[in-house]
């Protein structure tokens, strides 16, 4: 299947509902950071094996900020922006960043903008319709967000357009082993109870496919990694409340175990299927091991970063040549 198409099963996207998902969530994201917490930190252990001093850094899908003080720690004559979409989330971005008290704020004015500005700033925006500039960022930053676009390849495309060659795109995204056992547990409720539903889970996207977008949308060099993490919980009630928290669906579902749209059933059938839920889900718990007596949930983390490639073409179309690449064919052949 060519990355250039929606893959089957994903929603039909729309940035206002998916607006409003983060945007009520925003107040309790702090009960499941612990997440994309522990996954920056695992980027950050990367980024430390790579050369790059960026003149100007973004960090796309910010959520509340968390990332932005160590990306200042780490290059600190940088500017560093944020995007996303959800207004609330910039809010709480604003307010984590008005709590930076690092010694360049006491400078003058003056003095200040001369070294150039230093805290963050934000823009409320969609990952594929970007308020930046061509080539305006040396360093893209994305952490656990990019999933939430059904279009990866038109994200890489915009996201290869504010960056300036050469410019390095760092991101984590979730894969298509996340959340398997929720997934299992509302097909066995859909085909006890006969009610076939829209997808629960989002279609995520395989690590080598996104491979193949970065190399279509110019990038180069891409290296990519994955792992899996496992989430344990007392009460599948405790597990689909964090998923709730995590801001899933970007969707309407037809029973209101998230706290979602609830249309498509009355409200005793949504109850009874509820239930079947949560007695798929109680079935699941580990019976042996360290975790024993807890259920699982798992996360595949996929871990990319590619440099933006030089180009080829101009806007026109016609072909460019590097002085530096004259000659080496035939001295290949020779």
């Amino acid at each position: 299947m060519s990355p250039s198409h929606p893959r089957p099963g994903r929603p039909a996207y729309d940035p206002r509902y998916l607006q409003r998902i983060f945007d009520r969530r925003a107040a309790t994201f702090d009960e499941v950071a612990f997440l994309p917490r522990e996954i920056a930190e695992r980027m950050r252990e990367r980024l430390e094996y790579i050369k790059v001093s960026p003149s100007c850094v973004l960090d796309l899908g910010c959520g509340p900020g968390d990332d932005l003080p160590a990306l200042r720690e780490r290059f600190p004559e940088a500017p560093v922006f944020g995007a996303d979409l959800s207004f609330a989330m910039l809010e709480r971005a604003r307010a984590h960043d008005a709590g930076d008290t690092s010694w360049r704020r006491f400078l003058p004015a003056s003095i200040g903008r001369a070294l150039g500005a230093r805290r963050p700033r934000f823009a409320q925006a969609d990952f594929a319709a970007l308020p930046f500039a061509h080539g305006a960022f040396e360093l893209l930053w994305s952490n656990l967000a990019l999933h939430w676009h059904p279009r990866p390849d038109l994200v890489f495309g915009e996201w290869q357009r504010v960056l300036k060659v050469n410019g390095l795109l760092m991101f984590s995204t979730l894969g298509p082993d996340t959340l398997k056992e929720l997934r299992g547990a509302y097909a066995e409720v859909e085909a006890a109870h006969g009610a076939p539903m829209p997808p629960h889970v989002i279609d995520f996207v395989d690590m080598h496919d996104l491979g193949d977008m970065l190399v279509e949308n110019g990038f180069e060099i891409p290296v990519m990694d994955q792992e899996t993490l496992t989430v344990t919980y007392k009460t599948p009630e405790k597990l689909l409340a964090d998923v709730r928290r995590w801001g899933a669906y970007p969707f309407a579902r037809a029973f209101g175990d998230a706290g979602e749209a609830g249309e498509g059933n009355a409200p005793g059938a949504s109850r009874r299927l509820h239930r079947a839920l949560l007695a798929a889900l109680e079935a699941r718990r580990l019976s042996d091991g360290p975790n024993a007596g807890t259920i699982p949930l798992t996360f595949e983390i996929i871990y990319g970063h590619a440099w933006k490639a030089v180009p080829r073409t101009t806007a026109e179309g016609h072909g460019i040549v590097r002085i530096e690449d004259i000659g080496r064919g035939s001295a290949r052949n020779r």
